[in-house]
């Protein structure tokens, strides 16, 4: 009896310690915008601005980092004297924005399953050249229809197009580090 006792317990303790492994390894969801969020280069409230957001969620902060546009967001990826210990990159899923000037406040989608836009005729939240994040292929392909640009992969974002480099599009895909969630 006390021996079916103990050999419970300690299946017990063992699925619990499984289940914690588990809940650590997923990613942690977004987080709905809210008048609270301010961007972090800018210091701006996110709402005050049309165009697609981002959201950084890293292990060593409770609230996410905001960003006023998708391409502040992929470079805050890049720049090495910003944390690195990142748990989710979300950003605005524009096929499910009620329109530009409403980019939605739960419509998040994980980064690095995204279809972006480049190089099109539309600017982001601060007046600069965005990239457009999209849920699916069609709705990317779609917005480069009408408004110009090129479909990529977040991999395939040139840093050099985030970072403000007057050769935008020039820098090959191998330029960007390689950043692992948590």
């Amino acid at each position: 009896m006390i021996l079916r006792i103990l050999g419970a317990l300690v299946v017990a303790v063992f699925l619990a310690g499984c289940n914690q492994d588990a809940a650590n390894s997923t990613m942690p969801p977004p987080v709905a915008l809210n008048s609270d969020a301010m961007g972090v280069f800018c210091g701006m409230n996110l709402m005050e601005h049309p165009g697609p957001k981002g959201q950084i969620i890293t292990a060593s902060r409770i609230d996410p980092f905001w960003f006023t546009s998708v391409r502040d967001t992929v470079a805050f990826t890049l720049m090495p004297d910003q944390p690195r210990d990142i748990r989710a990159i979300y950003v605005s899923d524009m096929a499910r924005a009620a329109s530009w000037e409403e980019p939605g406040a739960t419509n998040w989608i994980d980064a690095r399953k995204a279809f972006f836009v480049i190089e099109s005729r539309k600017q982001g939240g601060m007046g600069a050249a965005e990239a457009v994040p999209f849920g699916n292929r069609a709705a990317a392909d779609g917005f480069v229809a009408t408004n110009g640009g090129r479909v990529v992969s977040f991999a395939e974002i040139p840093s050099s197009y985030v970072l403000g480099s007057d050769n935008a599009g020039d820098q090959a895909e191998h330029d960007r580090p390689d950043i692992r969630l948590r």
